[in-house]
């Protein structure tokens, strides 16, 4: 939770620090983040499928010396999780020639979406330097999902936490100009972000090989485990997973863009209470990390009771902090868009939208710790479909409707929320409960058996 929360924190930080440097400069930081992170969370969602792959092995580890087992058995599990390692490092460079491939000819057609010239003219400089950002920190990402298959989280927030403080302070230097610096605006967020990212991996490079455990799979990999079988068994898993983080980013992408039709008023403020639900999104989403990563230890132990228990616990504390943020994000509707900026025009907007984002997180949790539940069971084909027609085929043609044909403006896309993110968060948990159900008749007959 820590680690989702700061990295949220670093897009928290930009958005305060940008916003007060400039409205547009804020529009332009929203617009870039809404194309680049489309692809990006694609990209980090195929990951995703790293850390249940690497889960169930280390729980068949764990049970294995437990019992005692024979040390060949006991290593050809090592080797397995090396295994998962060297195809996942090939497997991550596969998604980082994807990435660029689809993020880099966006530069040249920036003026091509429909946003102001003056929020274009902002937005190029910054969009080509996070552009950039994309290997270290997909990097930084398979080292984070791997090491959360072994059932360590604690190294990945040290790092996330160390260099967003970096990257905040650098937002300082950049932006406004400090240390002998030019001020630079949103460039001088995207300079901070891309010297931020490039850290990250080195940090979790050094981490590994600093404790004997870890460092024994970095020292373990050979050419001749990559194989065009593990490779494949990565994209099978991880596939599927990242086109229903597509489905979601792309939905919240469409919104930047369509809202941006509007105003650059509609769109800083569209831009604020995105970032607030953000921060409880995140929460949710390290939940869901620690959900995937319990489901696939206690799965590959074949202990599904502990599987049921860790599911409850994981809706149990969602709730609570989805409570807790959609409180804030409603009684401090007044207080919060003065955070971000000073524009007379963009303050009340912002206090409404809030209000709807305080009321969709709920479904936002449910549907986010439902679809980590069922990747901990290697679960990902059927919620991606459901993600694609909740969030693409139901969400965007609702949103337009209300958005333009009702009038209801920014509001409207906010209310489409809702109901897709609904859809998701009732059908997912149905699933999940469904499969485990199969996966106790399958084991109560291979047990009579």
């Amino acid at each position: 939770m820590l680690t989702q929360f700061g990295a949220a924190l670093v897009g928290l930080a930009d958005s305060i620090m940008v916003g007060h440097y400039g409205t547009a400069d804020l529009a332009a930081v929203s617009f870039s983040n809404a194309l680049f992170f489309t692809v990006m969370v694609f990209a980090m969602g195929a990951l995703m499928g790293v850390t249940p792959l690497v889960g169930q092995v280390h729980g068949r580890l764990e049970k294995l010396i437990q019992q005692g087992t024979t040390d060949e058995e006991i290593a050809h599990k090592h080797e397995q999780i090396t295994s998962y390692l060297t195809n996942g490092l090939v497997f991550t460079a596969l998604m980082c020639v994807f990435s660029l491939l689809l993020l880099a000819p966006c530069i040249g057609f920036l003026d091509a979406f429909g946003q102001e010239p003056e929020v274009v003219r902002c937005a190029r400089p910054y969009y080509i330097l996070i552009v950039l950002s994309i290997v270290p920190f997909l990097l930084f990402t398979f080292s984070k999902q791997f090491l959360e298959g072994l059932g360590n989280t604690t190294i990945a927030m040290l790092i996330t936490i160390g260099c967003n403080l970096l990257n905040i302070l650098l937002n300082w230097v950049f932006i406004f100009g400090h240390w002998g610096f030019p001020a630079m605006g949103a460039e001088g967020a995207g300079w901070a972000s891309l010297i931020a990212r490039c850290l990250m991996p080195v940090c979790f490079f050094v981490a590994m090989l600093r404790k004997a455990e870890w460092r024994r799979y970095i020292v373990s990999m050979r050419r001749y485990l990559i194989t065009r079988r593990e490779v494949n068994n990565l994209l099978t898993i991880g596939t599927p997973i990242g086109l229903q983080s597509f489905a979601e980013a792309f939905l919240f992408t469409a919104s930047f863009v369509i809202i941006g039709w509007i105003s650059k008023e509609s769109l800083a403020a569209h831009h604020i209470a995105n970032q607030m639900a953000d921060l409880t999104f995140m929460l949710a989403l390290g939940i869901g990390s620690a959900t995937t990563i319990r489901v696939s230890h206690q799965l590959g132990k074949g202990d599904l009771h502990a599987v049921r228990m860790a599911s409850r616990a994981s809706v149990h504390l969602c709730l609570l902090m989805n409570t807790i943020g959609a409180a804030i994000m409603i009684f401090g509707r007044n207080i919060i868009p003065y955070i971000f900026t000073s524009d007379p025009e963009v303050i009340p907007i912002a206090s409404t939208l809030l209000i709807i984002a305080g009321t969709f997180q709920y479904a936002d949790g449910l549907q986010c710790i439902g679809a980590a539940m069922l990747r901990g069971i290697q679960d990902v084909r059927v919620p991606m479909r459901i993600a694609l027609f909740s969030y693409i085929g139901v969400a965007l043609p609702l949103g337009l409707a209300l958005t333009f044909r009702l009038g209801l403006g920014a509001k409207g896309m906010w209310l489409a929320f809702i109901i897709a993110l609904a859809i998701p968060a009732v059908l997912f948990h149905i699933r999940f409960h469904r499969q485990l159900k199969i996966l106790s008749y399958n084991r109560l007959n291979t047990t009579e058996e």
